[in-house]
């Protein structure tokens, strides 16, 4: 059976395709018009004048890519956040609304999530991400974008340091995503916060994440839960948290660190200074990798929330002494799991289920 992504991209070439002659002349005319439309938002100030071009816009560009406009974006006028989330929009959907993004002088949160973007779509994204110098906030989770998509989106926010949150949690990112992910660590320095959860990065990934994370320079949240770190994957990533200097919350629940993981975690929060909140709960940790996390907890001086799970009666005592030891150390316990598995409707989920042992 073939999946969304696949079947959009076949009709979006039958589109192409039919685009010829006669067809070809008007698209070509409306590109025309959309130009000089958008030059004259540029030029023009006021609120009145811009809002009414970018409407008349983007029903041009809604013809254009034979979509139905999004009624809201029509009364969208000068707010800063743009919410479209389970619209449907799909890849003609996203060629209609960047016309209107690209030089949009108002929005600064824009939400893309569940849009079925695939990568198509999120390259006609990153070509808006790109060129909108205001666009700060942005959330393009359960899109399905894929490597291909991702590898768009993160060329364009390098040439971008406007955005300093993005959301790209259940898109099916695997190994071959890390390579994109890492070097938007590398060279994106304005980038505040990434979630990544929901996804599919294995050893391989952490592998290729941690040196990244080690030499980051900016990254203050980073959410990596739902995934499939283990293994040295997961020894990478705690030796690249070691190395750096500027990320405060870290979340990688629901992953399989183990106790070899924990170790490294624990060897890592002997040096790193800068981490104010960490949550590893359900990483398959017995009480063995619980000590040798604890050994390095003994030594940090700025982590101040360990968020675990209680699965025994030895880490109820463990997490006892080390509120004694570190009385300034807030250790939040979970007695119920309920909360903490997907939604039914996430797309992408890591296929470990939560262990029945250690944290």
């Amino acid at each position: 059976m073939k999946g969304l992504c696949e079947v959009q991209k076949n009709e979006d070439q039958e589109k192409e395709a039919e685009a010829t002659g006669p067809q070809a002349e008007t698209l070509e005319a409306k590109r025309s018009w959309t130009a000089d439309s958008r030059s004259a938002l540029e030029t023009e100030g006021t609120h009145g004048f811009g809002e009414q071009v970018m409407a008349t816009l983007y029903l041009e560009s809604c013809r254009a890519n034979s979509v139905v406009p999004v009624s809201c974006l029509l009364r969208q006028g000068s707010a800063s956040e743009l919410n479209l989330r389970h619209r449907g929009l799909g890849p003609q959907g996203v060629r209609a609304l960047a016309s209107v993004l690209a030089s949009n002088p108002y929005i600064k949160h824009l939400d893309l999530r569940d849009n079925g973007l695939c990568g198509a779509g999120a390259e006609a994204l990153a070509d808006v991400l790109s060129k909108n110098s205001v666009i700060s906030d942005v959330d393009l989770s359960e899109n399905q974008i894929g490597a291909a998509g991702l590898q768009a989106i993160c060329t364009a926010l390098a040439l971008n340091p406007t955005v300093e949150k993005m959301q790209l949690q259940g898109n099916r990112l695997e190994e071959q995503a890390a390579q994109h992910l890492a070097a938007l660590l590398l060279h994106h320095r304005g980038l505040k916060s990434l979630d990544l959860s929901y996804n599919q990065l294995n050893d391989l990934a952490g592998e290729t994440l941690g040196p990244a994370v080690a030499e980051n320079t900016g990254l203050a949240e980073l959410n990596l839960s739902w995934n499939h770190l283990r293994g040295l994957g997961a020894t990478a990533f705690a030796r690249g948290l070691e190395a750096n200097i500027f990320l405060k919350v870290l979340d990688i629940s629901h992953n399989g660190f183990g106790d070899s993981g924990a170790s490294a975690i624990g060897d890592a929060l002997r040096v790193n200074n800068v981490l104010e909140e960490l949550n590893m709960r359900n990483n398959r940790i017995s009480v063995s990798g619980a000590l040798k996390l604890g050994l390095g907890l003994q030594v940090n001086q700025t982590l101040r929330i360990l968020i675990d799970i209680q699965v025994s009666r030895e880490c109820e005592d463990l997490a006892s002494s080390m509120n004694e030891i570190l009385p300034g150390l807030c250790i939040k316990r979970y007695t119920s799991r309920r909360n903490d598995w997907p939604q039914a409707s996430t797309p992408s989920q890591p296929a470990s289920a939560p262990s029945d042992s250690g944290l």
